[in-house]
């Protein structure tokens, strides 16, 4: 039986960690309560700690290779939390994050000025990964109904052209919280389907749902081979600093285009720390998980108890990222961002990297102790009652 206590505070600051001591860096400011970055402020399970210090037992961390144990961790996984069993190890490949994974993907599946298409508001990297691959940059905006966001499949298909080659799913979706339901993915893979549009999938977040999560590969086959998917234990077992992500697809060529581009680009490789996690997080990481969703669900209920009636938001079906809606407050964005940091002492991910349409919208991370949450949210809530 695992005992973890994610009550305890954990000192991170002069840790190196971006989410504090990158501060001065993002906020230009030093001392404020950082619910901004997503990674989570519990500690690392304490088993994953334990196979890590293993590897200094070996006494020589000299390079590592991936065997049998990395892919079948990976197997097992899916078909014991997804229900997935329609991919091999052939079908994996690995390399060092999943936006890494996925700038490499459009390299290897487009060409230059080819269209990519992606919904917004979305991870503020989906931008940048398109445009620095001299790409065009094609927006989906999702509907928004009250928070509660659908995709516009009328609006995506007056979007799609000859010159229309990815589309990049962000799922379960960053930052607004949805897990796509089997009709929505239907629906979105066959206008793909029958435009020959490949989708990226980034699933990183499919473990920290709330309600059932369907992956692209619960799909119909015949969409297996215009389908990617990305995914990485980083996000839900902390573990980002170690650098470490896998790619599935089962269309062989494109799984070859991808890997030219890898080697190309001098990424197909793990480090040793990254390759122990993978299979100390799936392989024994279930139960660990279980609590984790219990506590972030305590925290959801905080949230709603607890926050000033002028934000507004719609309980996440997924993560542990809460879109705030700050559309009651009578103030600019810009103004409203600034009295976070400054009179609040909170700083939040600015909703307007995510997309244009998220003005007064802002990220909130709440994957933190639930009394620490508390004090924040009276720090809010003083600033905009």
């Amino acid at each position: 039986m695992i005992n973890y206590n994610f009550d305890e505070h954990i000192n991170r600051k002069n840790t190196d960690c971006v989410k504090y001591d990158g501060l001065k860096k993002y906020f230009n400011i030093e001392d404020a309560k950082p619910l901004w970055v997503a990674d989570m402020d519990f500690k690392t399970p304490d088993f994953i700690l334990e196979d890590l210090k293993k590897c200094f037992d070996k006494q020589i961390l000299g390079y590592p290779v991936i065997t049998d144990k990395t892919y079948n961790s990976i197997i097992s996984w899916y078909k014991k939390r997804h229900n997935i069993n329609s991919f091999s190890k052939n079908d994996i490949q690995f390399t060092t994050g999943v936006v890494t994974a996925l700038s490499a993907c459009i390299e290897a599946l487009s060409n230059e000025g080819d269209e990519v298409i992606i919904q917004t508001p979305v991870y503020f990297p989906f931008y940048s990964v398109v445009k620095d691959n001299n790409r065009k940059l094609i927006l989906n905006e999702l509907s928004n109904n009250n928070d509660y966001y659908t995709m516009d499949f009328d609006n995506l298909r007056s979007k799609i052209t000859k010159k229309t080659k990815l589309l990049i799913l962000c799922s379960p979706h960053n930052p607004v919280g949805r897990v796509w339901n089997e009709d929505e993915l239907e629906q979105l893979m066959q206008i793909c389907y029958e435009n020959n549009i490949i989708v990226i999938s980034d699933e990183i977040h499919s473990d920290l749902v709330f309600k059932k999560f369907t992956s692209i590969l619960h799909l119909d086959k015949k969409y297996h081979n215009n389908i990617v998917l990305l995914n990485s234990p980083s996000k839900t077992f902390n573990l980002a600093g170690l650098k470490s992500s896998y790619i599935i697809t089962k269309n062989n060529k494109i799984k070859e285009d991808i890997e030219q581009i890898l080697e190309k680009r001098h990424i197909t490789s793990l480090n040793i720390f990254g390759i122990e996690s993978i299979s100390s997080a799936y392989d024994k990481g279930e139960q660990w998980l279980e609590m984790l969703l219990n506590y972030l669900n305590k925290n959801i209920e905080t949230l709603s108890e607890n926050l000033n009636q002028n934000i507004t938001f719609n309980k996440p079906e997924a993560t542990y990222l809460v879109w705030l809606n700050f559309s009651k407050i009578e103030d600019t964005h810009k103004n409203i961002f600034q009295r976070l940091l400054h009179k609040s002492g909170i700083a939040l991910n600015d909703g307007l990297t995510f997309g244009k349409e998220a003005n007064k919208y802002f990220r909130l991370n709440i994957s933190l102790p639930n009394k620490e949450l508390k004090e924040a949210l009276i720090d809010l809530n003083n600033e905009f009652s």
